[in-house]
């Protein structure tokens, strides 16, 4: 759930919409975010799209994300359990929390146990963007577990070989990993979705369209880094479904924005990045 990140990849094919056969979803009140039991977060990449690898078929959208940073041309661093149904409180603040308690399940790192019912729908689809967003789907085992987890089982069979043909000892080397996925000594891989919002597009009981939109972070912290940490604004819509009483992505689909006008700030050394992913945990996200 890259949700992506990146900071302005203009390609050829930016705008673009990526369609998945595995997955949908959207959502209308405001997001809640709670702090998860000790583990940090996950997160999306940054996208440049690259008509040739996006081609790839059958994988998830927000690999294409990652496809596109790694062909980026260079830098400096330097620069560059189900819960009943609920309304939120009548006039609150439109950034107020809404809706009712986080779930307290967790399948591995990733929340489990969603409502049956459209907020439950938004909070398993924001939690499942920033679990395929994270750095760990660029190691195989720890990629097969998101995918049964996150997918439901046809789906993710369907995907995973694909995905491990994608997350191939090439590709990875393009974003400064080696073949098993890992980051230089010395160095830090950072792969970071961050849910803003979600909203659903449609909602039949047992079925769930809901879009995610969500900024994240991707690249290399480390001296030697010709991928800096970037950002980038994208929307994951997925596709739900009910399933062995929990929500499952069928298909997805992905495309840019909205993005807002870039601030001010000066970008931060690499050491700085590499830190403050260290000491700053993710969130598990609900309505």
């Amino acid at each position: 759930m890259s949700p992506g990140d990146e900071h302005d990849y203009r390609g050829k094919d930016q705008g673009s919409r990526v369609d998945d056969p595995y997955s949908t979803l959207g959502g209308t009140r405001q997001t809640r975010t709670r702090l998860p039991d000790g583990d940090p977060g996950n997160a999306r990449r940054p996208v440049r799209n690259s008509r040739s690898l996006v081609t790839i078929t059958g994988i998830v959208v927000l690999l294409v994300a990652a496809i596109a940073f790694a062909n980026r041309g260079g830098g400096s661093d330097d620069d560059a359990s189900p819960g009943t149904k609920s309304s939120g409180a009548a006039g609150s603040a439109p950034t107020a929390a809404t809706g009712t308690k986080p779930v307290e399940g967790k399948n591995g790192t990733i929340p489990s146990g969603f409502a049956h019912d459209e907020q439950g729908a938004q909070s398993a689809a924001a939690n499942y963007a920033v679990a395929l967003g994270s750095a760990e789907m660029f190691t195989k085992e720890s990629r097969h577990r998101i995918l049964d987890t996150v997918y439901s089982p046809t789906a993710a069979d369907k995907l995973r070989s694909p995905q491990d043909r994608a997350y191939s000892a090439e590709f990875l080397s393009r974003l400064g990993l080696d073949p098993d996925g890992n980051a230089p000594q010395g160095s830090t891989f950072i792969s970071r979705t961050v849910p803003v919002g979600t909203k659903v597009l449609a909602f039949d009981d047992d079925t769930a369209k809901v879009a995610v939109w969500y900024t994240g972070l991707l690249g290399m912290s480390g001296e030697d880094s010709t991928k800096p940490v970037s950002t980038t604004w994208k929307t994951w819509t997925a596709q739900l479904s009910w399933s062995d009483g929990d929500w499952k992505v069928t298909s997805a689909s992905e495309s840019d924005g909205p993005a807002p006008v870039p601030g001010d700030v000066a970008a931060s050394k690499s050491d700085t990045i590499s830190k403050a992913v260290e000491e700053y945990g993710g969130f598990t996200y609900a309505r």
